[in-house]
């Protein structure tokens, strides 16, 4: 199905880490090959984002080469003085291609007034052009990004002639309570996982309801916004004019 608010960017970096929520705690961390649904999400959302929309990507087309480079990370430690050295695989030299789209989120009914389309999807493509309103990292914080308006499917990509590349069970993302889908997720926070396969390069990726390996995380309530107190209106202004 074509959306009609679909947009479509590059996201580049030297490097870039998408690992597993699980690898986060401590200890040695290794980069998934490809980007994950969520950390091109939270991509999408530093470019722009408001609670009245989700963020659904499409897809992901690979361009360079997947390369990874083992580096010593010292990290810190918050509940002692201790000093250790940990191994980070990271990806390097990465360039990726993102197709997306939002639609309204229905589990925020005071936010109706807010869905307007045409002002969503322009106010997307301006803060594409302009590199995002907040800072891009690939996957973690010191992998600093930079993202660009593109065409997708334009120029030559490293993967084009391979026809098919499975990578093995993989971190789908996180579906919170204000993303809620169905009755199962509602009034929870939950993971999704799955098994992607890339085709020419290209990574196609299911719908979150379309997940089949979900594991409920814990109990989750939505907050509610209020116009009056987050003056949704006046913040609409201010988008209309920057």
């Amino acid at each position: 199905m074509q959306h009609p608010n679909i947009v479509e960017f590059q996201v580049s970096g030297d490097y870039a880490l998408f690992s597993d929520p699980i690898m986060r705690v401590g200890g040695e961390k290794c980069s998934y090959q490809v980007p994950t649904y969520e950390a091109l999400k939270g991509i999408l959302m530093s470019v722009y984002w408001k609670p009245t929309i989700i963020w659904f990507i499409d897809a992901v087309r690979v361009m360079n080469q997947i390369q990874t480079e083992v580096k010593g990370i010292r990290p810190i430690h918050y509940q002692d003085d201790k000093n250790e050295l940990s191994y980070y695989t990271y990806l390097k030299n990465c360039r990726y291609q993102v197709r997306a789209h939002f639609e309204w989120n229905e589990n925020r009914p005071e936010l109706a007034k807010d869905r307007c389309e045409h002002k969503h999807h322009n106010i997307a493509r301006r803060m594409i052009a302009k590199g995002g309103r907040r800072d891009i990292f690939l996957g973690t914080r010191e992998c600093q990004g930079y993202v660009e308006p593109c065409l997708f499917g334009e120029g030559s990509g490293r993967y084009d002639d391979v026809p098919e590349l499975g990578f093995g069970l993989m971190y789908h993302g996180i579906t919170y309570a204000d993303e809620a889908y169905s009755e199962e997720t509602k009034g929870k926070m939950t993971a999704r996982f799955w098994y992607p396969t890339m085709k020419k390069g290209i990574l196609t990726f299911p719908r979150p309801e379309d997940c089949s390996l979900n594991k409920t995380l814990r109990d989750m309530k939505v907050k509610p916004f209020e116009q009056a107190e987050n003056n949704f209106s006046g913040l609409d202004e201010f988008e209309e004019v920057n």
